[in-house]
């Protein structure tokens, strides 16, 4: 059975930001945990490219429509190829084959009876692409989230009867573990409790989205369009544009991973569409929160955006993932804070991990011909640092399948913290200095040398490259994770078992796995 994951897929009215970055991680994480678990994964993310805020942002550039997605797409494959994000397929809504599966959606809608005409009257935020039931300004009112005035619309679009779903939406959104956190989860119930209302699924006089059949000049509302490019991203290269294919190579979605702000889309409309198409509902939205700079929120005007790109020139992969994954509370709001961010990456990564690799496998190297030291019971499950790998594993597992990644690198973290404390309250370099302690030394060093990998282990699905560098430093091949590496199981589960590295097997010329973080100025 197929684990379909997926991103939202991303806006191209702008380059990528920090926000979009904090998503992908994530959802890189669980796709890298899921595929060494031995499921089968498909990490969907991709890009949103109709609308009216597109045509406009395309018109200020000079550019056509389909010029400006074509830039703005190639730089988001370019970011997450330099991030390293394990994505399986990348899907663009302006696909061919995505407007034709859209149309074959729109017919199974309109054959349920759920599609009529109306007249669409209200205050529209054409950054949002969404209008705003109750504007807080009556006499200029402007969108409570980007902060810019609304414009009035009145036409003629086509509905979808999101009303005749109360019921079921209802039932849905209480089911436990449909919409999580929890805190999310009271905001739909709410938004529902209020009484569902019909929606517009098209637009007239916007040439920049795709055709609704029948009804010449009505273009799909881009929230229509785009729900559905989580569908066809699942067709592989030589499919025919195909709803029923699509359907069959991985639907129904495992996980939608979105910010918080998206969420009724997700969790409201998306199913009732679903319903109304006769075809499986996602089994779980995760809706997470903002992320801020140093308490404020980031914003060209203030010119504190963080660029996702500059961070990882200066600080690279493992730093920046550390520290979104490790101390942020995925689902809460999240404030970037660079002195923090510099702390916890040399304490937790540099000093307490690194170091800890470093300097075991120097003594071990010293003292016993660079090679894994005997290990004598060392090896066995009764020993300290094994009854804490495995206590580490517990907690990781639980906390990787409720998305706590806080939790799941402290148990990683807290590993390699006993580990250190056992290294010098055994103070191996004194021991060696007396007569036949060679023996109660190799086995000490063993246990931390075996400890620290298995941290290593634990942090492949967060940290990838430095699990990587740990593991090639104790003289281990790399847990690979990333598209199309299913099937690990076996491997991943005897990686955390106990005693496996192989006394007397070559330990490399130690080397640091990670570097102090030395910022000159503000990112």
């Amino acid at each position: 059975m197929t684990t379909t994951l997926t991103t939202p897929l991303y806006y191209v009215n702008d380059r990528p930001h920090l926000g979009s970055t904090y998503t992908t991680l994530a959802c890189d994480a669980i796709a890298r945990h899921r595929r060494l678990r031995g499921e089968s994964v498909l990490f969907i993310t991709g890009c949103d490219e109709h609308g009216l805020k597109i045509q406009r942002t395309a018109e200020a550039a000079g550019l056509t429509p389909q010029a400006h997605c074509d830039r703005v797409s190639a730089q988001y494959r370019d970011l997450w190829r330099r991030w390293q994000i394990g994505h399986d397929r990348f899907i663009r809504t302006t696909d061919p084959r995505h407007a034709a599966i859209v149309a074959q959606f729109f017919e199974r809608v309109r054959a349920s009876g759920d599609v009529v005409e109306g007249r669409q009257q209200g205050w529209y935020c054409v950054a949002c692409e969404e209008f705003k039931d109750d504007p807080h300004e009556a006499d200029d009112p402007e969108c409570p989230i980007h902060r810019r005035p609304l414009e009035w619309r009145d036409e003629l679009n086509l509905f979808f009867r999101l009303s005749r779903y109360q019921s079921a939406i209802e039932e849905l959104v209480a089911r436990p573990g449909f919409i999580a956190p929890a805190s999310r989860r009271r905001e739909v119930e709410n938004f529902v409790a209020s009484g569902l209302r019909d929606f517009s699924i098209s637009r007239v006089d916007l040439p920049w989205g795709i055709a609704v059949p029948g009804y010449p000049g009505h273009t799909f509302y881009v929230w229509f369009d785009a729900l559905l490019g989580y569908i066809s991203a699942l067709l592989e290269p030589e499919d025919p544009a195909d709803l029923d294919r699509a359907v069959v190579r991985g639907w129904p979605a495992s996980l939608h991973v979105i910010g918080k702000d998206i969420l009724r889309f997700h969790a409201v409309f998306w199913p009732a569409m679903l319903l109304s198409a006769g075809l499986p509902l996602p089994e779980r939205v995760f809706g997470h929160g903002f992320l801020t700079r140093e308490g404020q929120k980031m914003g060209k005007s203030l010119g504190n955006v963080l660029d996702p790109e500059r961070l990882l020139d200066l600080c690279g992969r493992d730093a920046v993932r550390w520290y979104l994954l490790r101390d942020i509370p995925f689902g809460d709001d999240g404030d970037f804070q660079q002195q923090r961010f510099v702390d916890l990456v040399n304490n937790d990564l540099a000093n307490t991990i690194g170091n800890l690799l470093n300097r075991t496998s120097s003594m071990a190297r010293k003292w016993f011909e660079a090679s894994v030291p005997p290990a004598g019971d060392a090896a066995e499950l009764r020993h300290p640092l094994a009854q804490l790998a495995q206590e580490a594993d517990a907690l990781y597992d639980a906390a990787m399948q409720s998305l706590d990644f806080r939790a799941a690198a402290e148990a990683a973290l807290q590993l390699a913290i006993s580990a250190n404390g056992f290294l010098n309250d055994q103070a191996p370099w004194k021991a060696m200095k007396r007569e036949g302690m060679a023996g109660p030394v190799g086995a000490d060093l063993y246990a931390v040398l075996e400890a620290t990998r298995r941290v290593a282990v634990l942090l492949a699905p967060l940290l990838p490259d430095l699990s990587a560098r740990m593991l090639q430093q104790l003289g281990q091949e790399p847990l690979s994770s990333g598209p199309g590496e299913d099937g690990n199981g076996s491997r991943w589960q005897d990686a955390r078992g106990w005693g496996r590295l192989a006394v007397g097997a070559p330990l490399p010329p130690p080397e640091p796995v990670m570097q102090r973080l030395e910022l000159d100025g503000p990112l």
